[in-house]
């Protein structure tokens, strides 16, 4: 796939721009360009344009306002300490896209050519790179079915874009979250989409995150769906349960099911929390685990992950079998170690082993 460059002929002022990014936030204002690229089932993927950032103009009868046909991937480009941008791990996301596609029944785009036309935007639009520790752009790929029809049936046209924007903290990371375990609403089912990126997975999580707030809690947590007892996510994060303290803890995931997303930041911190010296464990955990864990001082300390938060401490979880808060409710130092260090490893501060940053400008 060739990246034709027509990029924005009247780009955002260094003073608007610089304005616009000290703003902070998530999703508040937008780069100057965008790529898009076009595939249809004749003749397979077109090539791609980065051209000016701007509304798209698509028919009522497009099949993904109708029947949710789509996928979207989310990564960061972060500032480097000789000023120049890199990249953290791209491939991981293109992978993860392909099997999204693979899984929604949408074409699959090689990885180099989602690399590719990620790494063309970023060096378009470096300017727009925060130069904060725990700030960076945001990168969103997505693709729709885009074909003009009501036919239940697998979209014969799809268009791929990727779109960016400069970020902050999406959680205070200094606060921990007060979570809601949803015992009413599940996020995914075996055999369904629960391991893909794939936007209805968010819209049917939203009434359980209304649930959550009308309970008092910032987040959701989602239990199975076949027995209502094993821990999943938190929202559309990966969670992590830390047990004991000092450098005997053990660092703790559920386990990729089928039904949990394989983040990125999940897979990076299994690594972290090792290189740092922790035992790690992939393996289940139920909400009595939790309650009587908590309860009994085992669990230390809870936080969740991804790429839009990094890491987010977890204060007290609040269910229909009670209320409980994991230490004294305040982010732990384990936490907050293996955050800071994921950090540095994005920001160039700490040494990359893993090789997972692509170095852009």
């Amino acid at each position: 796939m060739k990246i034709h460059l027509n990029p924005n002929p009247n780009p955002e002022s260094d003073s608007g721009r610089a304005t616009k990014i000290a703003a902070g936030g998530f999703g508040k204002y937008y780069t100057d360009n965008l790529v898009v690229a076009e595939w249809s089932e004749t003749t397979g993927w077109e090539d791609a344009e980065l051209k000016a950032y701007g509304p798209i103009s698509i028919d009522p009868a497009t099949s993904v306002l109708h029947y949710g046909q789509e996928i979207f991937e989310g990564l960061k480009a972060y500032c480097q300490p000789d000023g120049g941008v890199s990249l953290f791990r791209p491939v991981a996301n293109a992978e993860r896209f392909r099997r999204s596609a693979a899984r929604l029944a949408l074409p699959e785009l090689d990885t180099e050519d989602f690399v590719a036309t990620v790494e063309a935007l970023v060096k378009q639009d470096h300017k727009w790179v925060p130069q904060n520790i725990g700030e960076s752009l945001y990168i969103r790929p997505f693709m729709f079915a885009s074909e003009v029809g009501l036919g239940v049936r697998p979209s014969n046209h799809a268009t791929y874009m990727v779109i960016t924007t400069p970020a902050s903290a999406y959680f205070n990371p200094n606060k921990a979250v007060n979570v809601w375990i949803s015992t009413e609403y599940v996020r995914a089912a075996p055999g369904g989409t629960g391991a893909a990126k794939f936007g209805g997975n968010y819209a049917g999580s939203l009434l359980a995150q209304k649930q959550a707030a009308a309970e008092g809690c910032d987040q959701v947590v989602w239990l199975d769906a076949t027995e209502r007892r094993w821990i999943e996510e938190m929202g559309g994060m990966n969670l992590y349960f830390i047990k004991g303290k000092g450098k005997e803890a053990t660092v703790l995931t559920p386990k990729l099911t089928g039904t949990l997303l394989a983040g990125i930041t999940r897979d990076s911190i299994l690594s972290v929390a090792k290189d740092l010296g922790y035992k790690v464990e992939e393996g289940m955990i139920s909400i009595d685990d939790w309650r009587d864990g908590v309860a009994s001082g085992e669990i230390t300390e809870i936080f969740a992950c991804g790429t839009a938060a990094v890491v987010s401490p977890v204060g007290s979880a609040k269910s229909t079998q009670g209320t409980w808060t994991t230490g004294d409710g305040n982010p732990g130092p384990i936490t907050m170690q293996i955050r800071e260090t994921l950090l540095g490893i994005q920001h160039g501060t700490i040494e990359d082993k893993h090789g997972w940053n692509k170095r852009v400008i």
